[in-house]
Formats: C-alpha cells, sequence, structure tokens
C-alpha cells in the first residue's frame, strides 16, 4: 500500500508537471481557452461532479489516516491516461452509460467501506476507482474542442478533478464522525444519482 501510494502520487505530480510544461509552450489564446474549458468541465457534467467527490468520501472511510490521498491520487493518473485514448482515435460504444455506471459503482464502495462485512480490500477498491477514472477520462478527451490544446485543457480538468477530490476528503472526514445513517444516505444519493444519469442515457 504503501509502496503504490507513493507510486500514485509521483506519477499525478509528474503529469501534472509534464501537462503544465506543454501549456506553458503552447499558443496562448487558443491554451487559454481549453485550460477554462478544462477546469469548466467536472463541474458542468453531474456524472463527473459526483465521481470526483465520491471518490474522496470513499477514500475518507477506506484508506488510513496518512494514505487517503492515494484514491485520488490513483483516479487522476488513470484520468489523464483516459483522456489521451480519444486523441490515438480510441472510443468506446456506450460510454456515457458507462460512466453513469461508474458513478453508482462507487456509490457501491462507499457504502461497502463502513461494513465490515462487505468492504473490498484496499487495493481491489483502488482498481475499481481507477477503472471508473478511466472512463470519465475518455468522457474528457472526447468532448475536446476542435484546435484546442490538450495540454491546457487537460490541466484545466485534473486541477478541477483534484478540487472536487479534495473536496470529497473534507466532507467524507466530517462524515467519519458522525452517525451511520448520514453515511448511507451520502452514499444512497450518490448512488440514486448515478441510477437517474444511466436511465436517461439508455
Amino acid at each position: 500500500m504503501t509502496r503504490f501510494t507513493t507510486l500514485a502520487r509521483r506519477g499525478s505530480l509528474a503529469s501534472l508537471a509534464l501537462l503544465a510544461a506543454g501549456a506553458a509552450q503552447a499558443h496562448p489564446g487558443h491554451d487559454s481557452l481549453s485550460l477554462v474549458n478544462g477546469l469548466a468541465h467536472p463541474f458542468a457534467g453531474f456524472d463527473h461532479l459526483l465521481a470526483m467527490v465520491a471518490v474522496g468520501l470513499w477514500s475518507a472511510a477506506a484508506l488510513p489516516v496518512g494514505r487517503r490521498v492515494a484514491g485520488p491520487a490513483a483516479f487522476l493518473v488513470m484520468l489523464l491516461l483516459g483522456a489521451a485514448l480519444p486523441q490515438f482515435g480510441l472510443r468506446l460504444p456506450g460510454l456515457e452509460a458507462g460512466v453513469a455506471l461508474s458513478v453508482m459503482a462507487l456509490a457501491g464502495l462507499m457504502l461497502a467501506a463502513r461494513s465490515p462485512a462487505l468492504r473490498l480490500p484496499v487495493p481491489a477498491g483502488l482498481a475499481l476507482v481507477g477503472m471508473a477514472a478511466l472512463l470519465h477520462g475518455m468522457a474528457h478527451g472526447a468532448e475536446l474542442g476542435a484546435g484546442q490544446s490538450f495540454a491546457g485543457y487537460a490541466v484545466g480538468f485534473m486541477a478541477a478533478s483534484a478540487l472536487l477530490h479534495g473536496a470529497g476528503l473534507a466532507v467524507g472526514n466530517r462524515l467519519q464522525a458522525g452517525r451511520a445513517w448520514a453515511w448511507r444516505a451520502t452514499a444512497g444519493l450518490v448512488g440514486f444519482s448515478g441510477l437517474a444519469l444511466l436511465a436517461g442515457r439508455l
């Protein structure tokens, strides 16, 4: 776990550094627009917003204190990988439905995190988080506008995603000190929202 956390942190930091360097070399006008669009994208899509916050919530409940950034870090690394794939022509059919399903899966992770009988081993939980991130990343990458800088766009959505992860961690830490019903209600709301999104995409 410690090794995975270290690798995930280094991977996400290296990814952000490379993207920032690429963004700095891009055309200023195009890059500014790309950065703004990237920052707005996770907030504009309810499915993306729910997923980012849910990862932070799950990490607060399932991961040891001091290692809780492993969840967001793993998500960010796979998010960037997923966003790069459409740039090489790789697209998945039914991607939007898959993104909605990932929100429901993250809600299930949240519910299981507070139940010793249902809780997944941490590596399995992180693997599921990574799979969800890959789908969300592909959705981000597929929506890159023509003529926009991928580096600027990616810096934007990575930064916005990290902010939402942080919000999820903060709320999750507060919920850990509260009653169990509040946690279940939060997870249920995330899951129901994912179900509603899925129903609208089938």
